[in-house]
């Protein structure tokens, strides 16, 4: 995979068979993601708001279609900005936020980096270049454990920081700060076998989760985790991981980063008022109207839309491990009724 901060469905699917198909997955629904979005609309019916995202709709003449927010024309991104609240965060931001997650984990500060303000009043970081020391109680297999979540991920820059999203800047393996970054540094510091390091990396995968509305934003989140797999492999080892070992871990990403409506738990746009026509006994036609409980209540347990289901891979448990449990996400909300 060619180093740089645009992913092409192209090469994904020259140099990757399948890898594509399964990116795009949605595990809930057992089809496509989907547009959930206006933006494409002019290009025809297939990219309507509700339409699938199918591998040919993006890829050979239309493989530069979808394409970071930083590339998109300003009138774009104002406008995405306006109706979906899509604002990306400088990176120096992210860093700065799960320095703070890391802080409380370690119980000491600047264990990844230091941030700093340079000559020209920009926001950045300085890499710690010594191995990173864990707690007495605590190690490096804790660590890629702990399981993190990022809402509303947009392109995902708080799981891997490949760019900064405002900038386009691209930022080397050993300089990124992302929640995923973070625990492979400590895989590369701390396995130096080739099968370890898949096993390791596959863990740090199965609990790093993140959802998104918008169907282009959720593929280029999804593509950003798995590049940074194959960057971090090839960093190691000087040289790519096996394609089945790529397909597997592509196939946890569509688990662990779904489309949800985060509000609600559920698919967007199918929880609401709902239209039954139907014939009776004495055929005569009747029509009813469902609403939604959870909307009128403000419940999320409520709702009449497509709940999301999510995996609990579950470390503990050797029969679950490898194939996970479903679960529902609203489920893992213990103050919802």
């Amino acid at each position: 995979m060619k180093t740089g901060i645009d992913i092409l469905e192209n090469e994904i699917v020259q140099q990757y068979p399948d890898v594509l198909d399964i990116l795009i997955r949605d595990h809930t629904s057992q089809k496509n993601i989907f547009w959930a979005t206006d933006n494409y609309e002019h290009l025809g019916e297939s990219y309507k708001y509700n339409a699938p995202i199918t591998p040919d709709l993006i890829t050979g003449e239309n493989g530069d279609i979808i394409m970071p927010r930083v590339h998109k024309d300003h009138v774009l991104q104002k406008a995405r900005s306006k109706e979906m609240a899509e604002v990306f965060t400088p990176s120096w931001v992210c860093n700065a936020q799960n320095n703070l997650i890391d802080d409380a984990w370690f119980g000491e500060k600047e264990v990844f980096n230091r941030e700093i303000t340079t000559s020209d009043r920009t926001k950045s970081w300085e890499v710690n270049p010594d191995k990173v020391i864990f707690p007495r109680s605590k190690s490096w297999k804790h660590y890629i454990r702990d399981t993190r979540l990022e809402v509303a991920c947009g392109e995902a820059p708080y799981i891997t920081s490949r760019y900064d999203s405002t900038t386009g800047e691209f930022i080397p393996v050993d300089e990124r700060i992302g929640i995923l970054d973070r625990k492979l540094r400590v895989i590369n510091e701390n396995v130096d076998s080739t099968g370890n390091w898949l096993k390791a990396a596959q863990t740090a995968y199965k609990n790093t989760y993140a959802f998104e509305w918008q169907g282009d934003s959720l593929l280029l989140a999804r593509e950003a985790m798995l590049a940074t797999f194959i960057e971090n492999y090839t960093h190691k080892f000087g040289k790519e991981p096996l394609l089945k070992s790529i397909q597997y871990i592509a196939y946890i990403i569509s688990w662990n980063v779904w489309q949800m409506d985060g509000l609600k738990g559920v698919i967007p746009n199918t929880c609401g008022h709902k239209t039954e026509v139907f014939v009776n006994l004495f055929g005569e036609t009747e029509t009813t109207h469902n609403f939604c409980e959870g909307c009128e209540k403000g419940n999320i347990k409520k709702h009449n839309g497509i709940y999301c289901l999510v995996k609990n891979w579950s470390n503990n448990d050797l029969k679950t491990a490898k194939t996970g449990r479903k679960i529902r996400f609203v489920d893992l909300n213990r103050k919802g009724k």
